[in-house]
């Protein structure tokens, strides 16, 4: 059985700011588990946070079979997953089709978390339609 853990206080903070932005935004915990996206990422998603839930950022990202300009988008290749695993700020931009169908053009920007200098918590990312 796996063990709770508690969630940063960046996070906690995080998850508010996010809360009360018009822009949609997501954020996950430096293990890679998606732990919340705002209403206003809900419309971009196709799927409010509660259906989707804490799931991997990786799974999560791929169910909507991202492609760039120049084909499908490999893994490690999402801005997430820079954020992420080579902590630093990524950008780009995407054809995905949502949960709901809805082909959609999208630009996402995500950067990673730190608590500290060399503490890092986990990565926000902010992303809008075309």
């Amino acid at each position: 059985m796996e063990t709770r853990r508690h969630k940063h206080l960046v996070l906690i903070l995080a998850r508010e700011f996010a809360s009360n932005l018009a822009t949609p935004t997501l954020i996950a915990d430096d293990r890679g588990k998606l732990v919340f996206y705002n209403e206003a990422a809900e419309e971009v998603v196709g799927r409010p946070f509660a259906e989707a839930g804490e799931i991997s950022l990786q799974e999560w990202s791929e169910s909507f079979d991202p492609r760039t300009e120049s084909g499908p988008a490999p893994t490690e290749r999402f801005t997430t997953q820079i954020a992420l695993h080579e902590r630093r700020a990524a950008h780009d931009r995407y054809h995905i089709i949502s949960a709901d169908g809805v082909e959609r053009d999208v630009s996402v920007t995500a950067l990673p978390l730190f608590a500290h200098a060399d503490e890092f918590v986990g990565i926000m990312a902010i992303f809008w339609r075309e």
